[in-house]
């Protein structure tokens, strides 16, 4: 049993109230626009950090990560990048291949907008955590943590910061 910490556009922001969730994680995913290497260094100085880049990444991030990660954990196969879309708007550059890849959980962020949605057509959990940062339209603070136990993803949960003003 793992349990995963997913955030996603911290725009080069990070603060003790992230920090408090990380620690808690066996594994931290970050699902892109992470801001500049001191985010991902202090993640990784708590534990085991995934994470994609995204469409404001310098060279220095898009050298230490991949675009798309995709990887398996706990008999759960995991698709993550930082532009897919969600179910019935995939972007087009994910959507041949999501069909293939069969990953059982989607992840992408870029949008600010939380989303947990089941795409039945697929069979596909897909996770977007919103926006941990504080650059950027969202009004609240979000990320996604949850427990996954061989093929069964459990305990999700929608942990809130503080509003934004």
């Amino acid at each position: 049993m793992k349990k995963i910490l997913l955030l996603s556009d911290t725009h080069g922001y990070i603060d003790e109230q992230i920090l408090k969730h990380v620690k808690q994680a066996d594994e931290t995913w970050h699902a892109g626009d992470i801001g500049n290497i001191m985010v991902t260094d202090t993640l990784k100085k708590h534990g085991t950090l995934r994470a994609v880049f995204g469409n404001i990444d310098d060279h220095i991030l898009r050298k230490e990560f991949l675009l798309d990660e995709k990887f398996t954990i706990e008999k759960t196969r995991i698709w993550m990048t930082h532009i897919g879309g969600y179910p019935n708007r995939y972007d087009k550059r994910i959507k041949q291949d999501l069909a293939l890849a069969k990953p059982h959980i989607f992840i992408s962020g870029h949008s600010h907008i939380l989303k947990v949605m089941f795409d039945k057509k697929l069979n596909i959990l897909h996770l977007n955590p919103g926006a941990v940062g504080k650059h950027g339209f969202h009004k609240v603070r979000t990320m996604i943590r949850f427990k996954i136990d061989h093929e069964r993803i459990y305990d999700l949960e929608i942990i809130e910061l503080e509003q934004r003003n």
